[in-house]
């Protein structure tokens, strides 16, 4: 199994990085200190502090724009200029969105998709007026404009002063030293000659006001994460594409997988029936019609013929059991997916164990995917794996169906090549499923299939 490793040029990554070292042996950094006590000085904790303060000046221009320009375009409604004020409002939260989730994704390392683009159906200003008020992502992001505001509030203020009580506490003995008119000359002297130096009037008091700040300091940074928690819903909630148009592109996306699938699968049988079985009638006839010639005169000869055309007949038919097979084989129909596969194992050039451990059968459209995926796969190690044994698991978890086919071959299969994992795994995209392939250099290759058990 292939294992990762950070780039050394990577920043933030050296063999020696702040707070802790790399371990060579398995790529993973080693850190001296726990995280509760390395989180105020790590990057992390100041990129997510510095998003939190940004959030009350952007907060603040955000929701003036939204309350300005709606209020603006409400007001307008009874002249012709109140709708392209109102687009134009929708139109500039959506470039705020932009520059939000930018900000995000460089501050807290939050990757959100682009929402749905607006689709026109004309050219100009009137179709682009009415995309935008028709919009979903444009009035979600008003909505955040909206709702960022208070919170923007609420989270600068909290985390301004619990980093400003955490830091100030903790460094609280050194104000003695920056301003040393606060020291008595009758305390503890730390440092000095008895006329300048550090003087602290009770040490007690010190000690215990620099251990509150350093719970402060130690907590600040997990309070400001739990914070930007919110923040991180929010952007992605209304800043990202909605669950329901995520889910209309995907259906889209698989229904012209679907076709492109069933057109595909149209041409084969076609031309299957042409080059095979259509091709041996079409000579069969041909050779029935001159074995009829030459009945009177030739019997013998006739015979022969006759007896041709009957082995002609059966390769005929043995074709079209094939054919029929790779469309829905009967014995899924009657028996079952175990006893299907039994079958499509026992035409593999390789030893097969089939396992099937299934109480139920399921919808008979995820029966059969099941049933060609395996069909594929056990070709695929067939032709290019070199194995020497093969095995099939068939099992359910929860509401899934879950196959998997191993070989101790070669190895090195990749869906990303273009072969026909890939078209196997667009196939099964299509009904929600998943392909896994772990096929490491050198074997042995597992593929992983998960399906829907009812569709």
């Amino acid at each position: 199994m292939a294992t990762q490793y950070r780039s050394q040029d990577a920043p933030g990554y050296g063999p020696y990085s702040a707070g802790g070292f790399h371990d060579g042996g398995t790529g993973r950094e080693r850190h001296l200190l726990p995280a509760g006590l390395r989180a105020p000085f790590e990057a992390r904790s100041w990129r997510e502090f510095g998003y939190v303060l940004l959030n009350l000046p952007i907060g603040i221009m955000l929701f003036t724009y939204a309350v300005t320009m709606v209020s603006l375009g409400a007001g307008l409604l009874v002249t012709f200029l109140g709708v392209p004020v109102l687009a134009a409002a929708l139109g500039g939260c959506r470039l705020f969105g932009v520059l939000e989730r930018a900000r995000a994704r460089r501050l807290l390392g939050l990757e959100v998709a682009e929402p749905q683009p607006l689709r026109t159906t004309k050219p100009g200003v009137l179709a682009w007026t009415g995309a935008l008020l028709k919009s979903g992502a444009s009035w979600r992001a008003l909505l955040y404009a909206i709702l960022h505001f208070p919170w923007a509030v609420f989270s600068f203020s909290v985390s301004l002063v619990f980093w400003t009580l955490g830091w100030s506490l903790l460094t609280y003995p050194l104000w003695f030293w920056v301003f040393p008119m606060w020291a008595g000359q009758g305390g503890l002297q730390l440092y000095g000659d008895g006329q300048h130096g550090i003087y602290l009037d009770n040490p007690f008091e010190i000690t215990v006001t620099a251990l509150v700040g350093l719970l402060f300091t130690l907590a600040t940074p997990w309070i400001v994460r739990a914070l930007t928690m919110v923040d991180r819903v929010l952007v992605y909630g209304l800043l990202g594409p909605s669950r329901l148009s995520a889910r209309v592109v995907e259906l889209e996306s698989d229904r012209g997988v679907v076709v492109d699938t069933a057109a595909a699968d149209l041409r084969r049988i076609e031309r299957d029936l042409h080059d095979g079985a259509q091709a041996r009638l079409v000579a069969l006839a041909m050779d029935l019609g001159l074995a009829k010639e030459k009945l009177t005169e030739d019997p013998q000869a006739a015979a022969r013929m006759v007896d041709e055309a009957h082995g002609e007949v059966k390769t005929a038919l043995q074709e079209l059991r094939d054919l029929a097979r790779g469309i829905h084989p009967a014995v899924l129909t009657d028996r079952g997916l175990d006893a299907a596969l039994s079958a499509v194992a026992s035409r593999c050039t390789v030893p097969v164990r089939v396992e099937a451990d299934l109480a139920e059968r399921p919808a008979a459209a995820i029966e059969g995917i099941a049933y060609f995926t395996v069909s594929e796969l056990l070709q695929n190690v067939s032709k290019h794996s070199g194995a020497r044994s093969a095995s099939v698991d068939v099992w359910r978890v929860e509401d899934r169906l879950m196959l998997q086919v191993e070989d101790d071959g070669v190895g090195n299969a990749d869906v990303s090549k273009g072969s026909g994992l890939a078209g196997l795994a667009e196939r099964l995209d299509a009904v929600d499923g998943i392909l896994i392939v772990d096929s490491p250099s050198g074997g042995p290759t597992r593929v992983t299939a998960e399906l829907p058990w009812r569709r």
